[in-house]
């Protein structure tokens, strides 16, 4: 019985520390692009989901070529990459404008 519960308590903290390493790095990542594409337009929040997005769709991407993406550093760059260009799309679609309505100082 110990060592059930044991696995079980492992694999919600293991899933937990899993979300949290992904919005982390979905922040860095979405705050990095958009600093490069947009000069600081979306806050933090507007940030993960940009760099989370970004890792799907870099991930995705990848995926289609037959890369396989390994370690936390190429899972980071691959966000980094995935958000720029998730932004530079919205950035076309929207004639310009972007998303996010802060202003830089």
């Amino acid at each position: 019985m110990f060592a059930l519960v044991s696995f079980v308590l492992a694999s919600v903290l293991g899933t937990l520390w899993a979300w949290i390493v992904w919005i982390v790095l979905g922040g860095i990542a979405g705050a990095i692009a958009d600093q490069v594409v947009q000069g600081n337009k979306l806050g933090i929040l507007g940030n993960i989901i940009v760099g989370i997005l970004g890792g799907l769709l870099g991930g995705f991407v990848l995926g289609l070529f037959g890369v396989d993406v390994n370690g936390i550093f190429w899972t980071f760059v691959t966000a980094v990459v995935g958000a720029i260009v998730l932004l530079l799309i919205v950035h076309v679609v929207t004639g310009g404008r972007g998303i996010g309505g802060r202003v830089s100082r």
